[in-house]
């Protein structure tokens, strides 16, 4: 007689376009995945309900499984008895505390100089570095977590934008305004933090939100098209803030050097702005084209039918 094959508990879940499976097996030894065309193909030894065996099973599909589906939707996690849900569940806590923090932050900013906007007018402008600096400079410090959570895997987010996004940030925070006394009145501060703020304030509650499992409809599409005119207008007030540093920079002479003999040439820091400003644009392109790549695969074009 051939051996019965036994097929393990298969738990399925579904989520927006992601598709999860839990299988109910312990001590899990050897495990194949597979996938073709349609179907799943799993087998494994490991302690289920028929004790410790070889289990398998094929999981059909309703299509065909794209090529560059499949990673995702091996995904398949095998359990050990509960461990890595409570990773996940840890994983979403910290995620959850982290966007909440952020998200004050950048509200209590983006209201405070809405407030004092409609109150004090364009007074208001001058006088944001000194009333904002502490929170931005807490917030943009922080930022580096979404950094290292690309690299070592803690969300999926591609390492680049974020890496070009904080560091970008933190050079016109630390060095343009925080270096330079004379920059920290000029209005152009006021239109650099609010319009950073202002898209913060959608995308941190998008991501408490998917960190609970929640899909706010406004709340999503906000957040996947706000940066549209926000992002180019925040790295357009980046380079006039950068062009009105030059001269300050040029007059002080600040972080400018002499090379050593025989050169003996005074090299000024304001020609490094220049540069800056060209890789202020070239990070744009990259920024934008990572979101305009996440809102295309969010709100793709449907197939127009075929009569």
């Amino acid at each position: 007689m051939e051996n019965q094959v036994l097929t393990p508990h298969v738990y399925w879940a579904q989520r927006h376009r992601e598709l999860y499976l839990r299988v109910e097996l312990s001590d899990v030894q050897n495990p194949v995945i597979s996938i073709t065309e349609n179907v799943l193909h799993f087998k494994a030894q490991g302690h289920g309900a028929k004790g410790d065996n070889v289990y398998e099973f094929h999981l059909e599909f309703l299509d065909l499984v794209k090529p560059e589906e499949e990673e995702r939707l091996n995904k398949l996690r095998l359990e050990s008895q509960g461990s890595p849900e409570t990773l996940i569940s840890l994983k979403k806590g910290y995620l959850f505390m982290y966007n909440l923090v952020q998200f004050l932050g950048f509200s209590w900013m983006f209201v405070n100089m809405t407030v004092r906007f409609f109150i004090l007018g364009k007074e208001s402008f001058y006088d944001t570095f000194h009333t904002m600096a502490d929170v931005m400079y807490f917030s943009q410090m922080l930022a580096v977590v979404e950094t290292i959570n690309a690299v070592i895997g803690v969300t999926s987010s591609p390492v680049i934008p974020s890496l070009v996004q904080f560091l970008g940030r933190n050079f016109i925070l630390f060095i343009i305004f925080g270096n330079v006394e004379e920059m920290q009145n000029k209005a152009v501060v006021f239109f650099v933090f609010y319009l950073w703020s202002t898209i913060e304030i959608f995308r941190y509650p998008f991501y408490i939100l998917y960190c609970i499992d929640m899909d706010w409809k406004v709340l999503t599409w906000l957040r996947y098209t706000v940066w549209i005119p926000t992002y180019p207008l925040g790295c357009l007030a980046e380079v006039v803030a950068v062009i009105q540093s030059i001269p300050i920079f040029n007059e002080t002479g600040r972080f400018s050097f002499t090379l050593p003999y025989p050169v003996k040439i005074k090299v000024r820091f304001s020609f490094f702005l220049q540069i800056y400003i060209i890789v202020i644009f070239l990070g744009l392109y990259i920024n934008f084209r990572h979101l305009y790549k996440q809102r295309r695969r969010r709100y793709g074009q449907k197939k127009k039918k075929i009569h």
